[in-house]
């Protein structure tokens, strides 16, 4: 039996958005490129239909990450996509991803 207990918990990415709205189908795109770029890194992205309108937040765990009404607008992928390396994998190089914008 292999004792699980000292095996560090990956992440879980929680995207909350408004379903009426239609905010689904953003969501469903972050999710898929954040699970494609992160693949060995987290656990999972759940996408949460929120009870609150206009929500759009992305947690990691239970950290607030991104908030839309805070920002006033939705993250870039590029820029969501370096919050969450800033969390989970400090070290993982982004590629492209990375190059600051001139």
């Amino acid at each position: 039996m292999v004792n699980t207990s000292f095996i560090p918990k990956k992440p879980t990415i929680t995207i909350e958005y408004c379903p009426k709205c239609r905010w689904l189908l953003r969501a469903a795109y972050m999710a898929q490129e954040l699970l494609t770029t992160f693949e060995d890194d987290l656990h999972g992205v759940l996408l949460q239909p929120s009870e609150v309108g206009g929500r759009y937040s992305v947690f990691v765990n239970d950290e607030l990450l991104f908030d839309r009404k805070r920002e006033g607008r939705f993250p870039e992928i590029k820029e969501l996509k370096q919050l969450v390396r800033d969390k989970v994998n400090p070290d993982k190089s982004l590629g492209h991803s990375d190059k600051k914008e001139v």
